[in-house]
């Protein structure tokens, strides 16, 4: 399983959450929507650091990780990070 993140998606980082080099932003299943693969879940994202990372990505020196406890979510896929440039907002895929 990978993390891929678009330049425009590490874009939206830096400019809508103020990331910096340095930092870490966690993908991880919460409870409450629906995914594709579970009803009930759904992906949330949030500035942390890892205690047990599963999979993680480097790009301009900020990492996006995802915990060992969550990679269930994903069911083997690779998440990929884009932005829907229409709302202005992440659009996430899994592929």
């Amino acid at each position: 399983m990978q993390i891929i993140v678009t330049d425009e998606a590490v874009k939206w980082f830096i400019e809508e959450m103020e990331v910096e080099a340095g930092d870490t932003i966690r993908f991880y299943a919460r409870y409450g929507g629906s995914s594709p693969f579970h009803e009930g879940f759904s992906l949330g994202m949030t500035r942390d650091e890892p205690v047990h990372a599963g999979v993680t990505k480097q790009v301009d020196d900020i990492t996006y990780f995802i915990e060992q406890d969550d990679l269930w979510f994903f069911n083997d896929h690779d998440l990929h990070v884009s932005v829907n440039t229409a709302l202005d907002e992440l659009a996430y895929a899994y592929k």
